[in-house]
């Protein structure tokens, strides 16, 4: 999978970006993440990519030509499915969306910044807004980095187990289960004996039964 990031602040993201799981798909070769500096882009002598908005009002609104002339640059060379812009407005991220973008083969992810970005590239540049939640952040680029993480982690052979991805939270609408390791007891804390039987299909059903517990204490909607 080839994930390319435009970004007015590349420096965000070098740090979410290699580590973790995703550096374990870079090192791999199943994923490779590009990021663009949206100021490479630019035109003007000051290689600036904002400007105030017409209308008047406070902020700075990202330029659309700087972002078209970068999108225009990377489809010379790559089809790509989807062109997503992560906006507090946007579809909420799910696992099921997750999911569903993990299986694509080439993606770029548009990082706004400042007051917002010029409407003419949501309208015909961006194929898929997406949100992390109902809050604004400074920039896109921590969402940027959450999502990429959310995908990556799903390309079969990123993980040691596979099988880790498909029992998380919400793939299947409901919450995980509780987790256990050692001691058995620490202070007066203690692991559910079920877990120790060596039974896994009591265990298993344990496992169900408590994440439908969980999940209509914490999240009902998703039952």
């Amino acid at each position: 999978m080839k994930i390319d990031i435009i970004t007015a602040v590349p420096e965000i993201l070098k740090g979410p970006l290699d580590t973790s799981i995703i550096k374990k798909g870079l090192e791999k070769n199943l994923v490779e993440i590009n990021i663009h500096n949206l100021r490479n882009y630019s035109k003007n002598n000051y290689k600036s990519v904002d400007d105030y908005q017409y209308g008047g009002g406070s902020g700075m609104v990202l330029l659309i030509e700087p972002v078209d002339n970068c999108i225009n640059d990377l489809k010379k060379n790559t089809k790509y499915d989807e062109i997503i812009y992560m906006a507090p407005d946007g579809e909420k991220l799910s696992q099921q969306l997750c999911n569903k973008l993990s299986c694509l083969n080439n993606i770029i992810i548009l990082c706004g910044h400042y007051k917002g970005i010029d409407q003419r590239i949501r309208d015909y540049l961006v194929t898929r807004e997406i949100s992390i939640g109902d809050f604004v952040l400074t920039g896109g680029e921590l969402p940027a980095a959450i999502l990429a993480d959310s995908i990556v982690r799903l390309i079969p052979g990123v993980l040691g187990n596979e099988m880790s991805a498909l029992t998380d939270s919400f793939q299947d609408n409901l919450i995980a289960p509780p987790v256990y390791s050692k001691p058995r007891k620490y202070k007066d804390w203690e692991v559910p004996d079920i877990l120790l039987s060596g039974d896994q299909k009591n265990i298993e059903d344990w496992r169900s039964k408590k994440a439908v517990e969980l999940t209509n204490k914490k999240r009902p909607k998703l039952l």
